[in-house]
């Protein structure tokens, strides 16, 4: 049984995960751990699934090298075997939004300090209860779930970078092209959709129209879009998500340029959006609806009719602020 298992997407951040892949023996020897103590491998795109699941099956501690797709992929095997109570679970972030690195606390000192520092840091970190919902009973959501224009950005960015139109792998460059996909994509706004929402107190469901909505964001943590904050008083371990229903262009812009300013956002996140804290929900969409999951393009895989719930608590690795 290994202490430690980092399973490494070789292409995220540029290809920075092939440099972590070279110098974790010389770090783990530094901090006296034996090689067979320790393992890694690069992520397969065939079999990943299996891989996964030996990898848990084989270690105390799995870090996930790699965005938040990598670790979603973890997080998803997890609620189909027996080891979302046994097997804690780590995170060193390369991807281009790195929400779930952010709110844990690991994305600063990787990009302040370097890999040697956090790689030390996170494996000497304590873990904390983390929530994890399924999205129709399938796909494991950890950040945030949505669907409209934030979406379609998400959708186009991913077909752009399939077909070859982005032909850089940096984090800088992926940004940029975001920004450029925005502007393609402002004018997008959702095409039908009815939302039910079981309210957190009462128990009793809620239910509104967002037919021409720029979009619904669901999320499980206070991170959103890079590092945006829509939500209020977000904690992704009180077995609760928070909805932001987002009407028009305005208070979108709202939600990703203001929610972490001080008194500023508390107020726009209190009085305007209005996020509401929710035990689960249900979203019915039109068939062609862009949908994301953690950064990742769902449109067309999981149907117009979208269930959300919770599932189970994991053990995450997290620093202190």
């Amino acid at each position: 049984m290994y202490k430690f298992f980092f399973l490494i997407n070789p292409v995220s951040g540029g290809g920075q995960g092939k440099v972590i892949h070279k110098f974790l023996p010389e770090i783990m020897e530094s901090m006296d751990f034996k090689s067979d103590e320790w393992k890694s491998e690069f992520t397969r795109k065939d079999g990943m699934n299996e891989q996964i699941l030996e990898a848990l099956s084989s270690t105390e501690t799995l870090v996930a090298v790699g965005g938040d797709g990598t670790v979603s992929s973890v997080l998803s095997i997890m609620l189909s075997s027996e080891y979302a109570d046994k097997v804690q679970i780590g995170l060193i972030p390369l991807g281009t939004g790195n929400d779930l690195a952010r709110v844990l606390h690991l994305y600063k000192p990787f990009v302040d300090r370097g890999l040697l520092y956090l790689v030390r840091r996170l494996l000497m970190a304590k873990s904390r209860p983390f929530d994890i919902w399924t999205v129709n009973g399938k796909y494991a959501l950890a950040n945030y779930f949505s669907a409209g224009i934030d979406a379609r950005i998400a959708h186009d960015f991913n077909q752009d970078r399939a077909t070859g139109v982005i032909s850089s792998n940096s984090v800088v460059a992926n940004k940029l092209h975001y920004v450029k996909r925005f502007f393609a994509d402002r004018a997008y706004q959702l095409k039908s959709g009815k939302i039910s929402m079981v309210d957190h107190q009462t128990g009793v469901a809620e239910n509104s129209d967002l037919t021409g909505h720029k979009t619904v964001i669901v999320g499980n943590i206070p991170s959103f879009a890079s590092g945006a904050n829509p939500f209020f008083k977000s904690d992704m371990s009180d077995g609760y998500l928070e909805v932001v229903c987002v009407p028009n262009m305005l208070n979108f812009l709202l939600a990703i340029a203001v929610g972490n300013i001080p008194v500023v956002g508390f107020f726009m996140k209190k009085y305007l959006l209005k996020s509401k804290k929710v035990r689960a929900l249900t979203l019915d969409l039109a068939d062609d609806e862009y949908i994301q999951l953690d950064g990742e393009d769902l449109s067309g895989k999981v149907g117009n009719r979208v269930t959300i719930q919770f599932a189970c608590q994991v053990r995450m690795l997290s620093l202190e602020e």
